[in-house]
């Protein structure tokens, strides 16, 4: 029987087939290949006598973020507030690298709208539109500009990712049409918000998925192959082939295109800035702290 994981709490996967939802345990030999299963993959599972799941394989999967912990996602909702607290663009940076590289599509949501001007939200939305993503503008609180998102979770498994404290519960919320997860106040003396979600989710809405992801904003890249990293900022694809060194990584070569287009204006400066700085951190083994 073939089934999606929606849920796994306390070694219990909760497994959608077409017999409705099936608790799971899995299958001692996964320990073994060390290979744990994870929200959103796709599995195998066989029923025993007394009718208790057993997860009996795991498909291969087609994208895998670490954190968090999510299979298969086709999409993310990358969650930001554009003020209180005001957008940190390395973090938006880190999120997007990530998505990038596990192949996912991310669009950028932007809450609490209300709180700019519109010279503001124009000059946001040309800076990340200049560096390939959409950009929507919402308020969760008063359900303003949900109507392309909610249209666009069909056919896909979705993730909500970002910082705590912008909103992503509220906006689940909104999804749904119902409270689904507790919702916390930003803490005024740092800025940030509790960590209110207290596990990953997968919830069955607009023929898809939306993945009800832990609201960290902790993002490890060291995990990544630093000669792997230009792979994951789409900017950088124009000049595939011009560099005078084949697999160039736009860091220290000559003849090198990119570093000539971030001279001639063509690619965002502080978005090159940045994947310096990552391709750094990876190279010294990631001992930024996030």
């Amino acid at each position: 029987m073939k089934g999606i994981i929606l849920k796994g709490i306390g070694g219990f996967y909760y497994v959608r087939t077409e017999d409705g939802v099936i608790e799971c345990k899995a299958r001692g030999k996964f320990r073994y290949d060390s290979m744990k299963p994870m929200v959103g993959d796709e599995v195998d599972i066989d029923l025993d006598k007394n009718n208790k799941g057993f997860i009996v394989k795991i498909h291969e999967r087609s994208s895998q973020l670490i954190r968090p912990t999510v299979a298969n996602v086709t999409q993310a909702y990358v969650v930001f507030a554009i003020k209180h607290p005001d957008i940190n663009f390395d973090l938006l940076n880190r999120f997007l690298v990530l998505c990038e590289y596990n192949n996912i599509k991310a669009k950028v949501c932007l809450n609490k709208v209300d709180l700019c001007t519109e010279e503001e939200k124009k000059e946001i939305k040309d800076k990340i539109n200049d560096i390939g993503y959409d950009v929507f503008f919402i308020n969760a609180k008063k359900k303003e500009g949900l109507d392309d998102l909610n249209s666009g979770l069909k056919d896909n498994i979705t993730v909500l990712c970002g910082p705590s404290g912008v909103g992503k519960s509220t906006l689940i919320n909104d999804f749904i049409g119902s409270i689904h997860m507790e919702t916390g106040n930003v803490s005024e003396k740092i800025g940030r918000g509790k960590h209110t979600t207290r596990h990953s989710e997968i919830i069955e809405i607009n023929e898809g998925y939306l993945v009800d992801t832990p609201g960290f904003s902790t993002l490890d890249m060291n995990f990544i192959n630093k000669d792997e990293l230009k792979n994951a900022f789409p900017e950088f694809d124009d000049y595939i082939g011009m560099c005078k060194f084949r697999g160039c990584n736009h860091y220290k070569e000559p003849g090198c295109a990119v570093k000539e287009a971030v001279e001639d204006g063509k690619i965002n400066k502080s978005r090159y800035e940045f994947y310096i700085k990552t391709f750094n951190e990876i190279q010294d083994g990631g001992n930024k702290k996030w």
